[in-house]
């Protein structure tokens, strides 16, 4: 793992935001700062607030501290050059997240965040993938609960679907079970700052409502909305529209048009969230798709805020793959994580992502989880981050 070209192997870029403070807390206590683990720092404005977070943390005292502005590129670009490897979660990226791609593109830096901001992406993917592939930087975006359980529950369950049926699944269903948990205020702020760019551009609608979007050039086949709810005999069960199905679908095509299609040209995923049977769960179908037209209320979280340690612990998540075989017959797979999906498991997420980019030899780009590290980060976050990925039936 040691690289002594540069400084660190991992800087927390916003280690003073609540989500920021969880990622370094997360390698402090599973990596520390010196011996076999990563050399990792913590990022930020201001060096007070950061060493006052890293003793609330209680992350080792010799922790570097790194000192670098958002809006100031020239700062961006030596901190980059710093660090064979950066973890944002400084959002809306869309706001904050310019200058940030532009430096490590420039410096040949790795970077994941936690970018849920599909008519950002696509631009920077326009912007960047290029010059990325050029310099080597690995451009990793929504590194953590949008969308790695999907992205990489898709590519899991599609493995399962080739040695089971001999040919990749021409449609999969993701479908969650169950979820405990918040989304987080960058989540509400991100959504808000996308709906404002939209009202003021338009076009992104078009780019908000293409399933392949985040695939430039690549014309697919049509997919299921996911938009109305309906009634799925083969589960029992009634399904809803789910909040983050419009970026999670958009990842999975990205990673099959980046590793060539290994799911096939005319593959087909949509998203949606089961309730109950009967009557009871048509309802709670009805309501959830009343609630997708303001999915965070009249009151959203605000960036910084979250829930307690507690929370946290309680959380968890439960997602099925619904794989279709050539003949109708089906195949189950899962995806299941502790804590709360929005904050605790996203955290740890976005953590092992960046310590398998140390790992990886993958060539540079603007691309997905999938793409970039693929079942090495699905190990990775068996052995560290709680999560399981599961053949059912």
């Amino acid at each position: 793992m040691a690289d002594t070209t540069r400084e660190f192997d991992i800087i927390v870029y916003g280690a003073t935001g609540y989500t920021g403070r969880l990622v370094a807390e997360y390698l402090a206590s599973h990596y520390g700062s010196t011996g076999n683990g990563p050399r990792w720092a913590m990022a930020g404005r201001s060096a007070d607030k950061l060493a006052a977070v890293r003793e609330e943390i209680g992350a080792p005292a010799e922790t570097p501290l790194v000192v670098a502005n958002a809006d100031d590129p020239s700062d961006l670009e030596r901190m980059c050059e710093r660090t064979r490897v950066v973890l944002t979660t400084v959002g809306p990226y869309q706001l904050y997240g310019d200058n940030l791609v532009a430096a490590c593109v420039k410096t040949g830096t790795d970077y994941a965040d936690l970018c849920g901001e599909p008519a950002w992406m696509a631009e920077k993917i326009a912007e960047h993938h290029e010059a990325a592939k050029a310099s080597g930087a690995r451009i990793c975006f929504s590194s953590g609960f949008d969308s790695i359980p999907f992205d990489l529950g898709v590519l899991m369950t599609q493995k399962a679907a080739k040695e089971r049926f001999g040919a990749p699944a021409k449609r999969i269903r993701g479908r969650v079970r169950a979820m405990q948990g918040t989304f987080s205020g960058g989540t509400a702020a991100s959504l808000g700052a996308t709906m404002k760019a939209a009202a003021k551009n338009p076009r992104l609608i078009n780019v908000l409502r293409d399933p392949f979007a985040l695939a430039p050039g690549f014309e697919g086949p049509s997919q299921p909305s996911g938009m109305i709810p309906q009634y799925e005999k083969d589960l029992e069960k009634w399904a809803a529209p789910f909040v983050m199905a419009p970026i999670n679908t958009k990842n999975v095509h990205r990673t099959n048009f980046l590793l060539g299609h290994p799911y096939g040209e005319d593959f087909q995923y949509d998203e949606m969230m089961l309730t109950s049977p009967g009557e009871a769960g048509k309802k709670m179908a009805e309501a959830a798709t009343e609630m997708m037209k303001n999915p965070f209320g009249a009151k959203p979280p605000k960036p910084g805020e979250g829930p307690s340690a507690e929370e946290r612990e309680n959380g968890f998540y439960d997602i099925l793959f619904v794989a279709e075989g050539p003949d109708g017959e089906t195949l189950h797979y899962s995806v299941k994580g502790k804590y709360d999906p929005g904050y605790g498991s996203t955290s740890r997420m976005l953590s092992e992502t960046g310590m398998a980019l140390l790992l990886s030899e993958a060539e540079g780009g603007v691309g997905t989880p999938g793409s970039f590290l693929g079942e090495d980060l699905v190990k990775r976050l068996e052995e560290h981050a709680e999560l399981t990925f599961t053949l059912e039936k």
